[in-house]
């Protein structure tokens, strides 16, 4: 049996769920760190950086164009229904995820539940100035209409600082209220500001639930931790949790 937050109308509940590479795994999405096909002869921490931009953009693109596609063909699975189902119904819901998929809103979650804290692999912004764009594929190596420079895409390379935006509405999230629930799903929790988020969104007294294959570095603060892929483990623990708690 697993454990639910202490009877409340789950409709009053603040919650905060943390997503990673693992839960877009199961959609047939390789996890960055991956190597298949053509790209095994690649390392792709070293293609997601500004100097492999700099160097070899055509390369860099080609990659990103590789991984559009790909994830255009993926469909949202149980564990991204599961969370947009949890967000229906929670009182304030905030998703964070690492993936810079757009599975999470195909799924139904609303864009203005979502932070992508890693940015959004369907955005293409100028590596200049602070024009940018939805999607715009084609062979060509896409310069900015506002200032010529090169467009690159839309996500946080290695090495590179978080988008302070996102940052803000993240702490804000975090700051407002203790959250009764804290989900962390499908990520090893290797970032600070990850396993951070986690532990100050649960205050005192929030359930902090951890669902991944492994165990990682923010296994021992969790309530309850579920060695089970993501797409297995949330639909029956988001199932358990609004059968369980007060109508």
């Amino acid at each position: 049996m697993t454990q639910a937050p202490p009877p409340r109308a789950f409709s009053k509940m603040r919650v905060l769920v943390i997503t990673g590479a693992g839960v877009s795994a199961e959609s047939g999405i390789p996890t960055f760190r991956g190597k298949d096909g053509y790209w095994r002869n690649f390392d792709p921490t070293k293609l997601a950086t500004p100097e492999a931009f700099a160097h070899d953009p055509n390369l860099v693109w080609d990659w990103y164009r590789e991984r559009r596609q790909r994830i255009r063909t993926a469909q949202p699975n149980p564990a991204h229904r599961a969370i947009a189902n949890l967000a229906e119904r929670a009182r304030e819901f905030l998703l964070v995820t690492q993936n810079v998929d757009d599975l999470h809103r195909r799924a139904g979650l609303p864009s203005e539940k979502i932070v992508q804290i890693h940015g959004d692999i369907f955005i293409t912004h100028c590596s200049r100035c602070d024009f940018k764009r939805h999607e715009h594929d084609d062979d060509s190596l896409p310069k900015c209409p506002e200032c010529g420079a090169l467009m690159r895409p839309g996500v946080v390379w290695f090495g590179e600082q978080l988008d302070l935006a996102k940052i803000s509405i993240v702490e804000n999230f975090v700051t407002a209220d203790d959250c009764d629930l804290v989900i962390v799903a499908g990520t090893t929790a290797l970032f600070g500001y990850i396993t951070d988020w986690a532990l100050r969104a649960r205050g005192r007294t929030g359930q902090l639930i951890e669902v991944n294959p492994e165990e990682t570095s923010l296994s021992q603060f969790a309530t309850k931790s579920f060695r089970e892929p993501a797409g297995v483990a949330l639909p029956r623990l988001v199932h358990e949790l609004l059968s369980n708690v007060s109508a």
